[in-house]
């Protein structure tokens, strides 16, 4: 089955390369990629919350910086991870999530951020694709 994601080689920090049919398919195959190199979700985990998240940003990239990065603020703040993801874009910049967390899980790597680091969301006929390098 196709993850939408893969982790891909990068010299200093981690990175994926995500892809998704539209762009808010990419945006939730760009956090489960991210996730699946920080954490390890316990078999048998449960839905402990769910949360709410609206972003702006003045474009795609920003955009897909801020919600990664804001996925780890929340995974911080509150003590969780995230298994499931309901995104909405509109307008160049704006999203809408509905998430739903667990709290059983293993932090396996630190990741302090996502960069800007030559991102780039490209088109063609098959859909969106990026690759995001994360601070760890």
């Amino acid at each position: 089955m196709d993850r939408g994601y893969r982790e891909v080689p990068h010299t200093a920090d981690v990175a994926i390369e995500a892809w998704g049919r539209d762009l808010p398919e990419l945006f939730v195959h760009a956090a489960q990629g991210m996730l699946s190199l920080a954490v390890t979700v316990e078999p048998g985990a449960t839905v402990t919350a769910s949360r709410e998240v609206s972003l702006e940003a003045p474009d795609w990239e920003a955009l897909l910086v801020d919600w990664l990065n804001e996925l780890l603020a929340l995974q911080d703040e509150h003590g969780e991870t995230y298994v499931a993801f309901d995104v909405s874009l509109s307008a160049p910049g704006q999203l809408r999530a509905h998430l739903q967390a667990t709290q059983a899980y293993r932090l396996d790597v630190a990741i302090k951020a996502a960069t800007f680091h030559n991102l780039a969301i490209r088109h063609d006929e098959r859909g969106y694709r990026t690759v995001v390098v994360f601070d760890v």
